[in-house]
């Protein structure tokens, strides 16, 4: 437990900005579900469109912190193959 102020203080923002970091990695999480779904029934045109949203997902998880650059990059290109590779 804390035992300052402002180790307090840190904790309840811990709590807040782990709120906040599920919840977004949650988004992501369901957008990349969406794009799988998409190529699983073979419809290149929601699999494209769901693609753009999970990229964005992704790319504001990088920006804050919750996953790391090369993480992100290597789930954003390995649906963009898989969207690719539908005809």
């Amino acid at each position: 437990m804390a035992n300052h102020k402002s180790s307090e203080k840190r904790a309840r923002q811990d709590v807040k900005k782990t709120a906040v970091n599920k919840a977004n990695e949650s988004k992501a999480k369901s957008a990349i579900k969406k794009v799988r779904d998409a190529i699983t029934a073979g419809d290149k045109k929601t699999a494209q469109a769901s693609l753009k949203t999970a990229q964005s997902e992704l790319r504001k998880l990088t920006k804050t912190g919750v996953l790391k650059i090369g993480n992100a990059a290597r789930r954003t290109s390995r649906l963009a193959n898989q969207v690719n590779a539908l005809k």
